[in-house]
């Protein structure tokens, strides 16, 4: 019985899998701060796009 409670508690396998989704919610943290229309990246798409549909001739 103390054998199978030390070999669980030195199993390693399912870290992984916690890492990852750590690093999955950290890496959408970054990515909604970088795109967020306020500021960064996101900014500058929207500029770039309001730019274009003013350039663009109206069809109506």
């Amino acid at each position: 019985m103390l054998s199978s409670i030390t070999r669980f508690l030195r199993d390693e396998e399912g870290a992984t899998a916690i890492e990852y989704g750590i690093i999955a919610g950290l890496m959408a943290v970054v990515l909604v701060a970088a795109f967020s229309a306020d500021s960064g990246i996101g900014l500058a798409l929207t500029t770039l796009f309001t730019n274009i549909a003013a350039a663009l001739p109206s069809t109506i």
